[in-house]
């Protein structure tokens, strides 16, 4: 059995937290400086260089990437033998979420229909995980929602079959076009239930860019879904050309013979995710 204070969980997930709003991750910088080279609009080159000048100066003068600094979303894999003393871990994730946007745009509405905004950016939105050990892994994104209003999700026959899954996402991308600050990246969730889906397409956009799902069918999958979704012509910020998506990530849950569950959630071009291990 090991002892984590959630105490040190609070700092440690804030100041994750605080730095991931202003300092993008390197693979996505990566990843867009190979797109600069990759595009062959000069419109869409520009774009890109513009966006990578952006992220450079946020992390310089440490002020946020976008002014839509988004909901706080944490995947949370907690060990089985792990105790947490000092308070509830729960609360305590909460009171992280609150210190990181102390000085960031506050986005959270309490009540969806009242739309009364809560002032602190809480709650957070948590997935948690039990996992085997006394380890505790913590993934964070702050999503903002002018990608996230243009994802989708549908409970399909599995007649569609592999087709209908390029189909869906393909189209949902295309019907997207601008609105969600492309370059993208893709994540796709398959299978599970309603309930499990959207998690799944998600927690895809937690991976860095350049990773392959082990799965050999799904790696294809993947390969083929960027292909065609660049093949579009939307390019940077909807401005024509060939660099739509830098990724596309895809995870597959088992499901119900009845049912191919099916889920799109876009990244804009500005992925503020990040993760610690205590």
């Amino acid at each position: 059995m090991r002892t984590i204070n959630v105490q040190e969980v609070r700092q440690s997930v804030s100041e994750l937290l605080r730095h991931s709003a202003h300092s993008l991750p390197d693979d996505y910088l990566d990843a867009m400086r190979t797109a600069r080279r990759d595009e062959q609009s000069p419109t869409g080159q520009e774009v890109i260089e513009l966006l990578l000048e952006n992220a450079a100066y946020a992390e310089a003068e440490t002020i946020p990437t976008c002014q839509d600094t988004g909901m706080a979303i944490l995947f949370v894999e907690v060990g089985q033998d792990v105790h947490f003393s000092g308070g509830e871990i729960d609360t305590a994730l909460q009171d992280a979420t609150r210190d990181a946007y102390a000085d960031l745009r506050k986005s959270v509405v309490s009540d969806p229909l009242l739309r009364a905004n809560s002032g602190d950016n809480t709650p957070a939105l948590i997935h948690w995980q039990i996992v085997a050990g006394d380890g505790l892994r913590i993934s964070t994104m702050q999503k903002g929602f002018g990608a996230e209003l243009m994802s989708r999700v549908q409970m399909f026959a599995p007649a569609i079959g592999e087709e209908g899954v390029r189909r869906f996402v393909l189209e949902t991308v295309e019907k997207a076009g601008p609105n969600a600050c492309p370059p993208l990246i893709v994540g796709v969730g398959i299978g599970g239930s309603l309930d499990t889906v959207g998690v799944a397409a998600k927690k895809a956009l937690l991976r860095p860019i350049g990773s392959v799902n082990p799965a050999p069918h799904v790696a294809k999958l993947e390969s083929e879904l960027l292909e065609a979704i660049n093949r579009l012509g939307i390019g940077p910020q909807g401005l024509g050309g060939v660099v739509t998506a830098l990724a596309v990530h895809v995870e597959t849950v088992a499901t119900h013979i009845a049912a191919l569950p099916l889920a799109v959630n876009l990244n804009c071009s500005a992925p503020r995710r990040a993760s610690l291990e205590l």
